[in-house]
This record gives C-alpha cells, sequence and structure tokens, in this order.
C-alpha cells in the first residue's frame, strides 16, 4: 500500500509494529533504560522541584489512579502520575541520554507504569506489551531527530525531549493501548501542538517539567485522539508543522515494516555516573586524570593559591558555561564548576551539588582561575566532542590531559554490574532493600513477565503518612474520571 505521507508511515509503524519485531539487542537496552530511569526517578522524589509539582497535583482527584512512585498513600489521575514520575526522573539530570540529543526514557516510561496500573486489567499488560510500547516511543524520538541536522549538535533553541519526547509519549500510549492506524496518526497530530520549552529554562527548576509535561501531553494527545478528535494529517511533513521546531527539517517517509531496523540496535544510549549536564562529563573525566598531577606525597590537593590558572578546551555550549553557579541547577550546567569540584574532591557524586557544597570557599576561589577556550574543531555534539584541561601552576608548571570518551557514554557504557550498582544507590533512598533487589530482577525478567501489576506493586515503595496539601485552601478539587473509550 503506497503511504500519502511521512505522517501517515509513522503512524503505520507505532500501529504495525508487533513484539515479534523486538530484537534481543532493543530488549536488553531497553531494560537497562528502564531501570536506570527507576533509580533516577526514585532518587528524584527527594527533591525540591518533585515536593512543589505533587503539591500541586493534589488539586487533582479521579476514580482512575495511579501510583506516584515511592508514595504509597498519594495516587493521580494518569496523566497526573505520569507527570510527576517524569519530573521526578529529569529533577537532577541524572537520566539517560541519546544521539541526536535527547532524554529519550522519561517522557516514555512513566506514562506506561501509570496505564499499566490504572487501566482495567483485562487482558493483562504483559511485560512484553510495556516493552514494545516503551521501544516504540523511544523509535519514534531517534526517527524525527534524525530528520534534522539541528538536532545533531547540542540544542540551543528548543530543549528535545520537550518536543519528540511528547511524540515519543503519544506513540507509547497509541500503542499501548491499541489504537488504529488513524488514531495514531491523529494522536501524532495533537502531540505536536503540545510539544516544545525554550532551552532558557535549563539550569532552574523548570527544566524538569519539560519531561513531566511530555509525557502528560503525549498521554492527553491520545486521550483526545480516542475521543475523535483531530488535527492536521501531515504535521511531521510540515514545515510548519513539526518542523517548526527545527530550522532545517527534511522528514521522509519511514521504511515498511519487514524492513524496520530499530535505532536503539544501532544507537545505544549514555547512562550518568553523577547527576549533571552531560557534557560536563567529559570535563570530570578530564579534571580527574589532571589532578594526579596535582596531589601531593600526602595525596592531598595542592592548595588554590598554588594554581595560576585552569583552562577547559571545551565545545561552544552557552548554557552550560555558568562561571560562577549560585545553585544546585546552575551547578549541574556548569562547565567550570564541575571542573573544580572535581579537582576539589577527586570525583563528583550525587551530594557535590548540595548547596553546601556548591557554595563552598574552595570552590569560589578556584573558579576565579577557570578559562573556557572553544577549539573549533570541538564541535557541540555528544557524538564529537571532547574536554581537554590545562592547569599551570604559579611556577609556570603546565599539566595538560584530555578526556575523548568518559564511562558511561555510548562507547564506552556501564557495565550491567555498575548500572545495578547506581541503581541500587539511587532507589535505596526511597525502598527497603528487598524491594530494590526484586525490582532488578522484575526488570531483568521484564520479558517474561505476565502482568506488569507485579512492576507497579513494587513502584508504590514503603507507607508513609500522605502530608495535607498546601493548596487545598487555595483551589477547588476536581473529581474527574477518564473517558470511557471506543473505536481503538
Amino acid at each position: 500500500m503506497m503511504l500519502k505521507s511521512v505522517t501517515e508511515s509513522f503512524a503505520s509503524m507505532i500501529h504495525g509494529l508487533r513484539v515479534g519485531h523486538l530484537t534481543d539487542g532493543v530488549i536488553q537496552r531497553s531494560k537497562r533504560m528502564i531501570l536506570d530511569s527507576l533509580g533516577v526517578g526514585f532518587l528524584g522524589t527527594g527533591t525540591e522541584v518533585f515536593h512543589n509539582v505533587t503539591q500541586y497535583s493534589k488539586i487533582y482527584s479521579s476514580n482512575t489512579s495511579s501510583t506516584v512512585w515511592g508514595r504509597p498513600d498519594f495516587r493521580l489521575p494518569p496523566t497526573y502520575a505520569a507527570f510527576v514520575n517524569g519530573v521526578a526522573i529529569h529533577s537532577m539530570d541524572f537520566d539517560d541520554t541519546w544521539h541526536p540529543a535527547t532524554h529519550p526514557s522519561g517522557a516514555v516510561l512513566p506514562v506506561l507504569t501509570a496505564l499499566s496500573e490504572a487501566l482495567p486489567q483485562t487482558p493483562k499488560f504483559s511485560g512484553l506489551d510495556l516493552l514494545l510500547a516503551f521501544s516504540v516511543g523511544i523509535e519514534v524520538q531517534g526517527r524525527l531527530l534524525h530528520f534534522s541536522k539541528e538536532a545533531k549538535d547540542i540544542p540551543k533553541r528548543f530543549h528535545p525531549p520537550s518536543v519528540v519526547g511528547t511524540l515519543g509519549s503519544a506513540a507509547a500510549t497509541s500503542k499501548f493501548l491499541g489504537l488504529s492506524l488513524t488514531k495514531c496518526r491523529e494522536a501524532l497530530a495533537i502531540a505536536v501542538s503540545h510539544a516544545g520549552a525554550p532551552i532558557a529554562n535549563a539550569a532552574t527548576q523548570t527544566k524538569p517539567l519539560h519531561i513531566g509535561n511530555a509525557a502528560k501531553h503525549g498521554m492527553e494527545a491520545t486521550f483526545l485522539a480516542m475521543l475523535g478528535l483531530q488535527g492536521n494529517k501531515q504535521i511531521l511533513d510540515l514545515g510548519s508543522g513539526f518542523g517548526a521546531f527545527y530550522a532545517n527539517y527534511s522528514p521522509k517517509d519511514l521504511p515498511s515494516l519487514d524492513s524496520h531496523i530499530w535505532l536503539l540496535d544501532q544507537q545505544d544510549v549514555a547512562f550518568k555516573s553523577f547527576p549533571a549536564h552531560l557534557a560536563t562529563h567529559w570535563v570530570a573525566d578530564a579534571a580527574a586524570a589532571v589532578r594526579k598531577h596535582l596531589v601531593t606525597s600526602e595525596r592531598a590537593l595542592l592548595p588554590a593559591d598554588h594554581i595560576e590558572r585552569i583552562v577547559l578546551r571545551i565545545p561552544d555550549v552557552q548554557y552550560v558555561n555558568r562561571p560562577f553557579p549560585d545553585s544546585e541547577h546552575e551547578a549541574r550546567h556548569s562547565f567550570q564548576y564541575v571542573a573544580c569540584a572535581t579537582l576539589l574532591d577527586g570525583s563528583v557524586t550525587v551530594p557535590s551539588f548540595y548547596s553546601q557544597k556548591v557554595n563552598r570557599p574552595q570552590v569560589k576561589e578556584l573558579l576565579k582561575k577557570v578559562e573556557l577556550e572553544h577549539p573549533p574543531d570541538n564541535l557541540p555534539s555528544f557524538n564529537t566532542l571532547y574536554c581537554e584541561i590545562s592547569i599551570t601552576l604559579k611556577d609556570g608548571t603546565t599539566f595538560t590531559e584530555r578526556s575523548d570518551t568518559f564511562y558511561g557514554h555510548w562507547r564506552k557504557p556501564l557495565s550491567q554490574e555498575d548500572l545495578h550498582k547506581k541503581f541500587r544507590a539511587n532507589a535505596s533512598k526511597i525502598l527497603g532493600e528487598d524491594t530494590v533487589e526484586s525490582l532488578i530482577t522484575v526488570v531483568e525478567k521484564l520479558e517474561d513477565l505476565e502482568d506488569c501489576a507485579m512492576l507497579t506493586r513494587l513502584l508504590k515503595g514503603p507507607s508513609v503518612q500522605e502530608e495535607a496539601s498546601k493548596l487545598s485552601s487555595i483551589f477547588s478539587f476536581h473529581h474527574t474520571s477518564l473517558p470511557k473509550f471506543t473505536n481503538i
């Protein structure tokens, strides 16, 4: 059958892909992404931005509800459960990163856990159902990013998860709920009108909302499509449609399902070892290497007054150029801070971004000595960038080290053992040891899971007393339920 448009070819892919299309490689990589996202999501439930969005979301209630991860006494309508769990995943910038640049999992996984719990359990959603829908949501994001040369670079205008993540959420929802080809196309069209957030809100508490909104809005777009709402049938073909987000948008029809090759089979993702913008991980790697030259025989770092200057040769990425960050979110997006924190402490960890660490006098003193250079061959792409760091001492001695690939990048992926170690460290902040180990086991064998209810039960976490809503006196509560969807 001849397809009429790029948009229809996407709808055909979403509708037509089956469990049999999944490869062992896609299943294994998807499970790693799911486990990592759950871990950083649990850790993120302890952040201020997560607390704020959950307080806001308490104004909503529903006859249909889903778990907020790690909060067994707090449930929300599935769209808002996906929203706050998506915010949790990105609240510390600790989630996975793909190429072309985006955070692919956070807009998709919360949608599927919310739906698998909220919707009628007949028939049951299996682990393979979840894996297929998850992989479809990731695939759609990657395919859209490949339509733009601009998308291959670290972004300057729109935050990619807020753009492609919204359509990935709609695609995953459509697949999970078994929508028709026509309804899949409408869901994509509606989702485009929900997409997009400016990169200027990077390094603020608003940035995590980009992924939470992508999860929520993609699901909402699908629900509206199921109810018969219509959008432009060529939304992905047009420069005035999805192309509005990219200056050099050049869409192409997708291959037929018979010759479908998953992008996740071709391009692995990066998993972070500390919660900060991915570009800073090259800086930390190079700074750790050069630090070895600055340690005394007593294994103490040379005093700051021995250092004349610190030069970072990195790509020109303005929103990660923050000479004197004064908040945790700015520090996560600061080449300069990550370099200085690594020099002082030997490594960067979750506590490195606590305010008492960011505001240390030793950090402030070192930050004054940092200079940035942007070599013309150091392009702003996660696939090609490098970091070279040179430290010159007061006596004129200079030490230089370079990082081309850090551990955790897709060229140098985390071992399964270290991925589990990261998950345990993150999830154990909220969950008991038995639950943490059970989650690892369930995700490791997700393709064999007959009922996703086993997964969602584990996500609830320990029983806690739900705190009183600070907004209840301001907003009236809305009691809603999902409409009964037909003809999907």
